[in-house]
Formats: structure tokens, sequence, C-alpha cells
């Protein structure tokens, strides 16, 4: 063997042997933030948890590398799989102390073309800690069914945005369906948490009153508003997934993921079983850019450019003009393309 092909072997053994020790840095680090997210007894016991665990990894890597003996790896690897059958262990549930906006998930009934709907949410925001409380059930004529709009709301810069579905029925009411993280008390969202069976799943379906002016209102969120064009079949069959996933939901709770099954991706998902062949995207990640990409696919109003629509569906403003008005969904629209306000009737405030 020369000099050259034994410098060779040695240089890509050191190599493997990096790539090897990063792969064990990356299950170190999933192996203390799954410690930290799940394990119970507080703040203290999750520290102590995640702290030993990545000791051990850096450990074992530094030991592996000065005695040169893949043997070393070995209690951290029997370790790693026993954490791993502790994952697989972790389920959700369905009994929390829920946050008072997701103590119910939304569940429905179908007889023909009526829905009947329970836990349609309908608080009343005064701040995004100060609410009075209001779960109603309702019921919708699927033959009145007449438009679909998608909300983002930006919560977080640009790049990331929560999506909502509307529904627009000929008696000029408005029903919004979400995805969101089902939190418990005193919980905050956390992205990095997602990914670590840290939330259950809800799926709220709420009045825009309440959903729409939370988060303009209350929470201080920039939302755009866009008119997706939809077959009326497409529209009902949209309508209808939701009310499977409720039923999935009821039947057998999940959990929230921030990459695979959010706000976004779920409702994606459900588009696409109605219409076939819709592309994958990055932006259906990067859900702030989800707008663009309905508009690529030919999906909002056509014969306007993209900041048309754009400009047209910026509700944040009219939303809280119209923070009082009994006909909070049809103010929020005038203005954005697509929406045409004669035939539907002028709601009134419900009496308290």
């Amino acid at each position: 063997m020369t000099f050259l092909s034994l410098r060779a072997r040695c240089v890509l053994g050191s190599i493997g042997k990096m790539a090897v020790s990063l792969i064990l840095l990356l299950t170190a680090l999933w192996g203390a933030l799954a410690l930290w997210y799940q394990l119970s007894g507080g703040t203290a016991s999750q520290a102590i948890g995640a702290l030993l665990w990545g000791a051990l990894g850096v450990a074992s890597i530094a030991l592996w590398w000065m005695r040169g003996d893949a043997r070393v790896l070995l209690p951290y690897a029997a370790g790693f799989m026993l954490l791993l059958l502790w994952w697989s262990l972790i389920t959700p549930k369905q009994q929390r102390v829920w946050a008072d906006d997701v103590a119910r998930n939304v569940t429905g009934k179908v007889a023909g073309n009526l829905v009947t709907l329970d836990n349609v949410r309908n608080f009343d925001w005064r701040s995004d800690d100060d609410y009075t409380v209001k779960w109603e059930q309702r019921s919708y004529d699927l033959d009145e069914l007449r438009t679909v709009d998608t909300a983002l709301s930006y919560w977080t810069g640009p790049y990331i945005a929560h999506t909502l579905i509307s529904f627009g029925f000929a008696d000029g009411r408005f029903l919004t369906f979400s995805i969101e993280i089902r939190k418990e008390k005193g919980e905050r969202f956390s992205a990095i948490g997602g990914f670590f069976k840290h939330f259950e799943m809800s799926l709220i379906a709420a009045d825009e009153r309440d959903i729409l002016r939370v988060r303009t209102n209350a929470r201080g969120e920039e939302m755009h508003l866009y008119r997706v064009m939809m077959p009326k079949a497409a529209m009902r069959s949209l309508f209808l997934a939701y009310l499977d996933e409720a039923q999935a939901l009821k039947a057998r709770p999940q959990f929230y993921h921030t990459l695979t099954a959010n706000c976004t991706t779920i409702v994606f998902e459900m588009v696409r079983r109605i219409v076939p062949g819709l592309p994958f995207d990055y932006r259906l990640l990067a859900s702030g850019y989800l707008d663009r990409y309905l508009f690529d696919v030919k999906g909002l109003v056509p014969g306007l450019t993209f900041q048309q629509l754009r400009d047209g569906g910026h509700i944040t403003a009219r939303a809280r003009a119209a923070n009082d008005d009994a006909d909070f969904s049809h103010a929020i629209r005038r203005g954005m393309p697509g929406y045409d306000e004669t035939g539907y009737p002028k709601l009134q405030m419900p009496r308290q």
C-alpha cells in the first residue's frame, strides 16, 4: 500500500468519524429537547434530565475520539434505544386543564343539506386576557354555501402566518375554521415545542367577530383576507372535510406538529384530496407566502396582480375600525377583491 493511499484512507476515516460524531451530537440534542418538553416534575426535573442526557452524548463522543474504540458508544446507543421506546409511548390526551379558547373542539352532524355544529366559539374579546366565554350550537344549510376565503394572520414577521378558512353563506353569516395548538392554561406557543409532542391539536369553528377580531384587535396581528375561487361542489367538500377532521379528533386526539401537522399543511391535504394534482411547495411550510402560492396556482380572483389582491385584502385597519360593528364580516370585506355585498342581508348584533 502506497503512502498516498494510506493517507487517503486516514482522511476518509476521519471524515467518516466526524460525520458519525455529528449524527451522535444531533441525537443528543434531540434527546435533550425531548426530555425538556416531556419530562414531568417541573422545570427543575426537565432541566436536569436534558443536561444529563446532553452530557452523556458529548462525553461518549469525546471518549470515542480519545480511545479510538467504538465500543465506548454502546452505553449511549442503548440509552438512545430506551429513549426512543419512551418517546413512542407518549400519546396525546383529550383531558387536560385546557385554556378557555381551546377548551372545546367543534363537532358536527349532517342531515341532508343541514349541518348542525356544537361548540362554535363566539367569544367577546376585550383583550387577549379579558373576554366573555361563549360556545354556541349553530346550523348551516350547505345549499346556501356561497364563498370560501383564506385569512393569513402574521404574528411573527413575514415568513410565518396562521391560516384560517372562512365559509360564507347566503344569509350573510360567515363561519371560520382554524387548526390550532390545544394549549393548557398558562401555556404559550413554542415552535420548537411543536416538534416534540408538546401540544395536542385543536379544531376551532368560530364566528369571525371572535376568531379574526381577536387576532387583529386584541393581539395586534396583521391580517390579509383573500377570496378563493372554488366550484360550489368543492366548497361543500372542503366544509365536510373539516367535519371529518373534527370527528377524527373527537375519536382520537392528535399531536400538533410545527412542520407536518399544522394550520396550513392539514388544510392543504384536505384541499388536495378535493383538487388532485396540487403541487407541494416550500410556501406551504413558509406559510407567510401561502397567498403567493394560491396566486400562482390560479386560486385567487383573476384579472388582478398579486399586489392588488394583497393590498385589497389587507383588512387589519378595517377590522380595528369595525370592532363594535354588528356587520363585522362585511365591513372587513369592503374593498377586498371578489367581494360583492349585494344580496347579503344586513346583520344585526344579537341581544345579550
